[in-house]
């Protein structure tokens, strides 16, 4: 962003009568080049952490060699609860670093963090080679990756909500779950592209390790990218006594962060449920191969991608808080009965049109999952409050996930999963019902 874009930029975010100037033509070009370069980074962070989920199916052995692959399963999701449970810590360090000295310094290490993590991943020993140190040192490196993308969600959608054009704030913030989806497509991909190349025995012996050495060199050109960005944030918001304290936030938006809090819980698991989980639930439940799981879920979720500027105009034009009612009531209605005939397909492709309907429900909090909590708080502590609440939903109910349902499962009770999922979204429903009709922090948004 050119300075005097940059400082136009300051100027909205200081003095609200700014924010009623048009926009020049060079000022909507940078600002669509810095949501494109926060995005090219935040996609980069999503394909290194999924590449973990959706190789698993591969490397489990090497690292937890057990007879049983429901046991290896149920080890890899522990490892990936894991990485979840540092997503609090992450929430809370990055918030504070992007409040107080900046967005863009504090996407700057996080990607930093995220190549090293994948790095480490790619170079690991085997339980083979080490014994017991293998699956340890696994956990240590997805600990420091959940650290790292815990921060990376907080900073990019407060970054994006800021830099966005007015009255577009839904269509450009939603290019955040574009490029987090993206990143999950791409690992996919990538996978899909393994299978072809080598045998099973070939990616289980060392074929699984490529994902992760090319998600680390693919951070390495997103934190160039980052270092072109400017900061959105004010000089006077960052020397505010309070910024990125947890003494500021629950001082005066304790109640924000809690509906914040639990709208993102029935959104991190439902979402979790119908991606990562999603894979394996194909496979080990309805019986697909493993090869056309693959097909299925690339598809579905290059599907989703696209749905997600489509669901974010649509929040520009009927509200935050109408897509959200949807997304809660919509979610509640359908979960079981679509996770029940899933159960009973044998066609790829009734399995995917299904998937599609549960991603469509989804889009509805997905497309705007930045925005609306990035309205709920201001400046000084807005990355704070959105990643701090949003990593713990996650680290409760998104990273347990899979673990919950494969446990569910291994005891013979999978449907009590599908009623605990259609829970949490009429909480998400109840919680919706109580946002406000319109924007209090970032102005004039409608």
């Amino acid at each position: 962003m050119s300075s005097a874009a940059s400082a136009a930029g300051t100027a909205a975010a200081v003095d609200p009568a700014a924010s009623h100037r048009p926009y020049t033509t060079e000022e909507k070009r940078h600002r669509i080049f810095a949501i494109m370069a926060a995005s090219s980074g935040n996609l980069v962070e999503w394909f290194d952490f999924y590449v973990y989920a959706f190789s698993a199916l591969y490397f489990a052995p090497s690292f937890f060699p057990k007879s049983d692959p429901t046991a290896q399963l149920l080890n890899t999701a522990g490892v990936f609860a894991a990485g979840f449970l540092m997503r609090p810590i992450g929430g809370w360090l990055f918030g504070r670093v992007a409040d107080r000295y900046g967005r863009r310094t504090s996407m700057l290490i996080s990607v930093t963090m995220m190549c090293a993590g994948s790095l480490a991943i790619a170079c690991l020993p085997t339980y083979a080679a080490i014994g017991a140190w293998a699956p340890f040192l696994l956990l240590v490196c997805r600990l420091f990756q959940g650290l790292s993308v815990g921060g990376e969600y907080g900073t990019t959608a407060t970054y994006m909500s800021e830099v966005a054009l007015r009255g577009q704030r839904g269509f450009f913030s939603s290019f955040q779950y574009v490029t987090l989806i993206g990143g999950q497509l791409l690992a996919v991909l990538v996978i899909v592209v393994l299978e072809q190349l080598l045998s099973e025995a070939e990616l289980k012996a060392w074929g699984w390790r490529i994902p992760f050495v090319i998600g680390a060199i693919a951070a390495v050109v997103a934190l160039f990218l980052r270092r072109t960005l400017h900061e959105t944030q004010s000089a006077e918001s960052r020397a505010n006594k309070e910024a990125g304290s947890l003494a500021g936030l629950f001082k005066h938006h304790k109640a924000a962060f809690f509906t914040v809090l639990g709208y993102t819980a029935g959104g991190s698991l439902i979402f979790y449920t119908f991606t990562t989980y999603m894979q394996k639930y194909l496979v080990n439940t309805v019986g697909l191969p493993i090869k056309t799981t693959s097909y299925v879920m690339t598809v579905a979720l290059f599907v989703y991608m696209c749905m997600q500027p489509l669901f974010g105009a649509l929040s520009d034009r009927i509200g935050r808080r109408t897509n959200m009612l949807l997304f809660g009531g919509l979610g509640a209605v359908a979960t079981v009965p679509i996770l029940t005939a899933l159960q009973n397909v044998t066609s790829p492709v009734a399995a995917f049109l299904l998937i599609i309907l549960a991603l469509a429900i989804v889009s509805f909090y997905t497309s705007i999952s930045g925005i609306v909590k990035a309205e709920m708080f201001p400046p000084e502590v807005r990355a704070l409050g959105v990643g701090l609440a949003y990593a713990v939903a996650n680290a409760i109910f998104g990273g347990s996930a899979e673990y919950v349902a494969l446990g569910l499962k291994s005891i013979g009770h999978e449907s009590a999963f599908f009623w605990y999922v259609t829970g949490m979204m009429v909480l998400a429903f109840a919680v919706a019902w109580r946002l406000p009709k319109q924007a209090s922090y970032l102005h004039h948004d409608h």
